[in-house]
């Protein structure tokens, strides 16, 4: 038997006239990501720029158009054997662009980048978790320095090295790239990236309740710094000026002198001093 739950009420909703500009936006994004090649971030710009401010309010959030966006775009055509859309296995050039691919990792690169970063003496690596596909765990990118200009060359995970020897290497503080780098090129230099040490550390002052002290004291605040300017002291005199940094942080400090030195300067080890200190320019 059919029964109401309810009686039918008055529609009284007053006219929005401020959803309207929302609505086109949202119908131009859909058309435009289905019928053009434009970049996803092209299309929402291009879509809110004559927009009202009025009717931002009525918009859903950028994350939500830009995935709106992903989910108009055709279905590329893919060989059923690989993961990559048959459009994207060559550059705009005609070059192959797929080195490498098994069901764990895919290489992205072209024998012209190989031949570029093969007579490069400095290479320059970096991950992210961030900007990869889903079923991947990590993007990680090599590049090189091409006269005065750091170019991106390859995409994915460093190829087997064969007779491939850089003179150095600069990459970011994470132990299993340090650990991959020492394996593949035990004669190369490794030298870590300024930008990341400062981070480890200033993760290490707020992980001991520091935070307050670094933005309030002004002592604190410089003894920090001059720990962070320890790369630039010649390697033999870096264990001297640690400890002489060490002696002017108050013993609230002690957990992060202890990290500090574990981490970058290295640990006594028995009665002997065995310090082999990782900092250094390098120049």
């Amino acid at each position: 038997m059919d029964s109401f739950l309810s009686e039918p009420t008055t529609h009284t909703h007053v006219p929005d006239p401020e959803r309207i500009p929302a609505i086109e936006v949202k119908n131009q994004v859909k058309i435009k990501a289905a019928t053009s090649d434009e970049a996803s971030s092209s299309i929402l710009h291009s879509s809110l720029r004559f927009m009202p401010l009025s009717a931002v309010v009525s918009l859903p959030s950028s994350d939500s158009l830009m995935r709106t966006i992903r989910r108009q775009r055709p279905k590329l055509r893919s060989d059923p054997n690989t993961r990559v859309p048959d459009n994207l296995r060559k550059t705009d050039r005609g070059e192959e662009f797929i080195l490498y691919e098994d069901n764990e990792m895919i290489i992205f690169t072209t024998k012209t980048n190989l031949s570029l970063l093969k007579n490069c003496k400095h290479w320059f690596m970096g991950g992210t978790f961030k900007v990869c596909p889903d079923e991947f765990y990590q993007l990680f990118t090599l590049h090189a320095l091409l006269k005065s200009v750091i170019i991106l060359l390859v995409y994915g995970l460093l190829i087997e090295p064969d007779d491939f020897e850089p003179a150095s290497i600069l990459s970011d503080f994470e132990s299993g790239t340090i650990k991959t780098i020492k394996e593949v090129f035990p004669n190369i230099i490794h030298r870590g990236c300024l930008f990341h040490f400062g981070q480890c550390v200033w993760r290490h002052i707020q992980d001991n309740g520091l935070s307050k002290k670094y933005q309030e004291d002004e002592c604190f605040r410089s003894n920090v710094r001059k720990l962070l300017s320890l790369p630039f002291v010649p390697v033999d005199d870096v264990v001297a000026a640690f400890q002489m940094i060490e002696g002017d942080f108050d013993d609230d400090a002690e957990v992060l002198m202890e990290y500090f030195e574990k981490t970058w300067i290295g640990e006594k080890k028995k009665r002997v001093i065995e310090y082999s200190p990782i900092l250094s320019t390098g120049y």
